[in-house]
């Protein structure tokens, strides 16, 4: 974390120098401010990751002489034969859609949505699966 640290401290001063010098040349203020903004939200996350970084222990990252592989481990549970994302994906694209299309096509699409979300989150409490 020490390292993600300078870098997003190093970024912060970066983008600081390049919001002074666009200011000054271009007098825009638009993207004068979208540059400072930038600025202020490198240094929170470059304060909170250096931060954060003295209260942990070291990780595997902050080794120099670390593999690839010492920070590996379980990613979590991932349902190999699931339907349920593709039902989420198509009623989010539809819910998506009826924004540049109509509004109608938000009734067509929250079928979808709930019965995709309903069903993900049952998935292991019926049927076949219910023991895992």
């Amino acid at each position: 974390m020490k390292i993600q640290g300078k870098m997003f401290i190093w970024l912060s001063v970066f983008i600081l120098a390049v919001a002074i010098v666009y200011g000054l040349w271009s007098k825009e203020p638009a993207g004068t401010t979208a540059l400072f903004l930038a600025f202020g939200l490198c240094i929170m996350v470059g304060y909170y990751l250096a931060f954060t970084a003295r209260r942990v222990d070291a990780m595997a990252q902050d080794n120099k002489e670390a593999d690839v592989a010492d920070e590996a481990g379980e990613l979590g549970f991932f349902s190999p034969h699931s339907w349920q994302p593709l039902l989420l994906g198509l009623g989010g694209a539809f819910a998506f859609l009826s924004v540049a299309v109509g509004w109608w096509l938000m009734f067509f699409s929250a079928p979808f949505i709930l019965i995709g979300l309903f069903g993900w989150v049952f998935e292991y409490y019926h049927g076949e699966n219910r023991t895992q």
